[in-house]
């Protein structure tokens, strides 16, 4: 791969890590547990979503 492309797989996996803070974060946050429970789903998504596309570079 080249330099440039290493640069967008790592934007893309940072990018990543940010959406799960942020769902966890507001998670956290939110009153209505139909919310906080989509939050918490999208989260668990975000973590195995990760784990595929870092196994998948590894791989």
């Amino acid at each position: 791969m080249s330099p440039k492309e290493l640069l967008y797989i790592e934007d893309t996996l940072d990018h990543m890590c940010e959406n799960k803070k942020c769902c966890t974060d507001f998670a956290s946050q939110v009153q209505d547990p139909s919310i906080r429970n989509l939050l918490q789903d999208i989260t668990s998504k975000q973590t195995e979503t990760f784990a595929k596309f870092y196994s998948l570079l590894n791989g």
